[in-house]
């Protein structure tokens, strides 16, 4: 059974300016945080690795990063494809594609096996993609709506250079997910954390555990995208803003009771991208996982 990892890659963050910031190098021989994710996955066991890009930087991501994995693939024997998350049908005013729920459903076809979701922009930490693989390993077509999530702690997840989203998580006392409440503008602050609002500053506790769209997914999770993605255009607010979004469809799987979530908690520090402030940080962090020998370089010289 072929276990895959899917990349989400096709956002240019609005945020970070004129560059396209999954193809940032941070490594010392050029390397992107989307090599490392490469590299943990194939280490922890994934066989299959599905990147999601749009359009507009089908070019760069080919010649930065996907003819040089296509390398590493063929040597570790690791399958591979692209999907486009296209931009159409968009109302007027709207520029950018619906979100990540659109980006998996662009997989369909492509995939009909359990997998994993991330960002391309996250440093997510070894144990997680081991954590993930075993998960996704032990899946059972006679429990199709099994799902599991890697959960992060707040305080290791936030930005010294401004408001984050993340998905604050509810578990219950057996590690089950109750609910994911996608709270955006998270900030820093004296006390520890909050989420700006048009009323101010609400507190956060620093040891929540967030979701950073790093998902365990059963193949049956594409038909539910399609299933409600037609609810999501109707129902939505702002039609230039809203988007389709995977903590919010999981949350409503779990209120519909289609689903059970598995939480597997890690205390990994994430690190990733969101502005252009951000990119020393992660070098910084990057030289020190080297230092401590948790990478070789030249990267993959500790899998040959």
């Amino acid at each position: 059974m072929d276990i895959t990892l899917v990349v989400l890659a096709a956002g240019i963050g609005s945020r970070y300016g004129a560059g396209v910031k999954q193809l940032e190098t941070v490594g010392p021989d050029g390397e992107i945080i989307m090599d490392y994710a490469i590299h943990d996955a194939i280490e922890a066991g994934f066989n299959k690795v599905i990147f999601i890009i749009s359009r507009k930087i089908e070019q760069d991501f080919y010649e930065v990063i996907g003819r040089r994995m296509e390398k590493r693939f063929r040597a570790f024997g690791v399958k591979w494809a692209y999907a486009i998350q296209e931009v159409t049908d968009m109302p007027e005013g709207r520029t950018k594609p619906w979100g990540t729920g659109q980006a998996v459903l662009s997989c369909k076809g492509l995939l009909n096996e359990p997998f994993a979701v991330i960002n391309a922009d996250d440093y997510y930490g070894r144990s997680a993609f081991r954590k993930a693989y075993d998960f996704l390993a032990d899946w059972k077509p006679s429990a199709p709506e099994k799902y599991g999530m890697i959960g992060y702690v707040l305080k290791n997840t936030l930005s010294d250079s401004g408001g984050v989203t993340r998905g604050i998580c509810t578990v219950d006392e057996d590690g089950v997910l109750v609910g994911v409440d996608e709270t955006r503008n998270i900030v820093r602050t004296d006390a520890g954390a909050a989420a700006k609002t048009e009323t101010g500053l609400r507190p956060l506790e620093m040891d929540s555990l967030v979701s950073m769209n790093f998902w365990m997914l059963p193949p049956s999770f594409i038909d539910r995208l399609e299933e409600r993605f037609p609810r999501f255009l109707e129902e939505m607010s702002d039609p230039v803003k809203d988007e389709y979004l995977l903590p919010v469809i999981v949350d409503g799987l779990l209120r519909d009771g289609l689903a059970s979530v598995s939480v597997l908690p890690t205390e990994d520090n994430w690190f990733g991208i969101t502005y252009k402030e951000d990119k020393k940080v992660v070098v910084d962090a990057f030289r020190e996982l080297y230092a401590r020998g948790v990478y070789r370089n030249p990267l993959y010289s500790d899998m040959e």
